[in-house]
Order: C-alpha cells, then structure tokens, then sequence
C-alpha cells in the first residue's frame, strides 16, 4: 500500500514540475514578444539656425548640406592639450563603428577658426584616419563659428585671457559634450564624453542606438 502512494506521490510531483516548466514557458514567450514599454522619444531641444562654413578640404559646408543626415557635433581646436585628442578618439571610433550603410556625419567644430585653416584641419583630421565623406572638421568666420556652436549646438566656448593660459596652447575653455541633430536639423540629445563614471563603450552603444532611432524616423 504504501508502494502505491509512493508512487502516486511521484505522479503528482512530476506533473506539478510539467505543470510548472509550461507556465514558466508561458511567461517567457510572452515577455519576449512584449519587452515592456520603449526607450522615451529624443526631445526636440531646438532648431539649428542656417550656418555656411568651410571644411577640411576648402569646401562649402552649409545647414542645406547636412539636411537629410543625422550628425553628431563637438567643439575642439587644434592646439588644444586637453581634452580635445580624446574627443577626436571618441568621435573616430564613432566613425568606425557606424554601419557602412548609415548616412549619419560627424561634424567637429574648432573654437580657433583663426589658426585653424583648412590646411591646419586638414592635417589634424589625417590623425584621426577621418574619411572627409563622413567627419567635417569646420572653420570659417568667428562669429559664424560662435553662433553655430554657442547659440544652435548650445556649447560652451570661451577665450581665455592671456593672464589666465596656463599654457601657450591653453586659449579655450569649451565644452567636452557631443550634440546630436536630427535629418530636419532639430537638436535632440547631449552626451558628455569626460568623467570618471563615464564608459567609453556604453557611451558609444547609446550614440550609435540614439542614431539608428533618429535615421528610422
């Protein structure tokens, strides 16, 4: 007798685990296929206001130029010490790791339009390996260079005084972050590249998604 209920004791068990593992299975297909609620739309921060500077390569580069292409923007100069190599290794990484069918572009603007020449840019670019069909290393006139950066990208670009330079090259106070633009030229997003919580690859994964949502758009 009590061989029987041994074994209706195992029956039990073993289809209350089947019982289990299907309900489990359930639950499983079905967070698969609804995996919650999406990532929150880019806000619309601004406009970008019509610009028309030179890059790299001594071509015109206007606001009706980038329309159509998602881009990425930052500030820099070519005599800088500080933050500015790591922000073009950054940016260069970007570019090698968006997708050969991407039309997304990388734009990076020089806080020192006076020194930085075509010539001067041209040659700073080549340390990055830039392909001057993705990246544009932008100059031209001061105050077209302060609006676009200052009053459309919202970066921080301010001339130190010559009592304040730490350094001959120390010119500039500007900001590290990247602004991403979308194909109407919209700002929708900032990224800050400096900081010691700040992963260079997480940093990079949410860019290149960031891109992919704005170029489905």
């Amino acid at each position: 007798m009590s061989s029987i209920i041994s074994s209706r004791d195992k029956l039990f068990w073993v289809g209350a685990a089947a019982a289990m593992l299907v309900i489990a299975a359930g639950f499983w297909l079905t967070a698969s296929r609804n995996p919650g609620p999406p990532a929150p739309e880019l806000p619309i921060i601004s406009g970008v206001a019509a610009f028309s500077l030179t890059n790299q390569d001594g071509a015109v580069v206007t606001l009706e130029t980038l329309k159509g292409h998602v881009w990425l923007a930052d500030v820099f100069f070519t005599r800088c010490a500080g933050p500015c190599p790591k922000l073009g290794r950054r940016m260069r990484d970007l570019q090698q790791s968006l997708p050969t069918d991407s039309g997304a572009r990388l734009v990076s603007l020089t806080t020192d339009p006076a020194y930085d020449t075509p010539p001067v840019l041209k040659s700073y670019a080549a340390k990055f390996s830039a392909d001057p069909g993705r990246w544009q290393f932008l100059t031209g006139p001061k105050a077209q260079v302060a609006a676009l950066a200052r009053e459309s990208l919202k970066f921080t670009a301010l001339e130190k005084a010559p009592a304040e330079r730490d350094a001959p090259a120390d010119l500039f106070i500007h900001s590290t972050i990247f602004a991403l633009v979308d194909k109407e030229a919209r700002l929708r997003a900032f990224y800050e590249t400096e900081g010691d919580d700040i992963d260079p690859v997480r940093l990079r994964t949410r860019i290149l998604a960031d891109i992919h949502r704005l170029e489905r758009e």
